[in-house]
C-alpha cells in the first residue's frame, strides 16, 4: 500500500503522540471517566453501569472461578463498582463473597443484593444469609420480583433506620408487574430517591413511569 507524504506526516504526529503518552496501554487506560449517576436522598455518585452476578456460581474451589475472578477484576480496574445479585441465583453471594475478598476489594463495591421470601420471618433468616455470604455490608436490599413485598419492607424499613442498609427497594424483571411496581411508587413510604431500570432485549415496550427497581 502506498502512502502520501501527508499520510506519513499525519501517522508519524500520531505515533508522537502515543510515545508520550506512554505507549497504546497507556493512553486506552486514560480514555473517557466513568460515567456516573447520583441518588438524590444522599448525593451519592456511582458508575450508571454495574454488574448482574446471575451466573456468577459453581463450585468456589474449582477452576471455573478463574473467568469469574477475572472479570471481577477488570470491572473493578474500569471503574465498575455496582455489583448486584441474589441468594436467588445459586450460590452467586457465596462467590462473590469469597471472589471480591480474595481480591481485597469486597470494601469498595457497592453490594446489593435481593430477599425472596413471603414470610418475614424467613426473609429475615434470608437477609441474615446474605451478610454472612457476602462478607461484608450490603448498600442495598431489594424485595425480589414483588414476593412479599409488604412483609419484607417492614424489616427492611426497620434495619435500615438501624444503619445496616443504606438503602432499600423493589424490583421485577417481568413486564406483567409494571402495574404492580407503579402501586408500589406511590405508597406512602416518603421520598423515592432512586430509580434504575434495566436494559433487556425481551422488553419490546416498556410504558411510561415504570421500572424495574425502585429503591429508597
Amino acid at each position: 500500500m502506498k502512502l502520501t507524504r501527508r499520510e506519513l506526516i499525519r501517522l508519524g504526529a500520531g505515533a508522537s503522540v502515543v510515545s508520550a503518552a506512554g505507549g497504546w496501554h497507556t493512553l486506552m487506560a486514560a480514555g473517557p471517566a466513568t460515567i456516573k449517576t447520583t441518588i438524590p436522598s444522599t448525593g451519592q455518585q456511582l458508575p450508571a453501569v454495574g454488574i448482574g452476578t446471575n451466573r456468577f456460581r459453581g463450585n468456589p474451589a474449582s477452576e471455573a472461578m478463574t473467568p469469574i475472578k477475572q472479570t471481577l477484576e477488570t470491572f473493578h480496574r474500569l471503574g465498575g463498582r455496582v455489583v448486584d445479585t441474589s441468594p436467588n441465583y445459586g450460590n452467586s453471594e457465596e462467590v462473590l463473597g469469597g471472589l471480591l475478598e480474595n481480591l481485597k476489594i469486597r470494601e469498595e463495591m457497592f453490594m446489593a443484593t435481593k430477599v425472596d421470601r413471603e414470610d418475614q420471618s424467613e426473609g429475615i433468616e434470608r437477609m441474615e444469609g446474605s451478610f454472612d455470604r457476602l462478607g461484608g455490608h450490603i448498600d442495598l436490599m431489594q424485595v425480589h420480583n414483588l414476593i412479599g413485598t409488604d412483609e419484607q419492607l417492614e424489616t427492611m424499613q426497620a434495619w435500615k433506620a438501624q444503619g445496616r442498609f443504606r438503602y432499600i427497594g423493589i424490583t421485577t424483571h417481568r413486564v406483567s408487574q409494571h402495574e404492580d411496581m407503579q402501586r408500589n411508587m406511590r405508597r406512602p413510604h416518603g421520598y423515592y430517591p432512586w430509580r434504575r431500570t434495566r436494559v433487556s432485549p425481551y422488553w419490546s415496550t416498556v410504558p411510561s413511569g415504570t421500572a424495574s427497581c425502585l429503591a429508597w
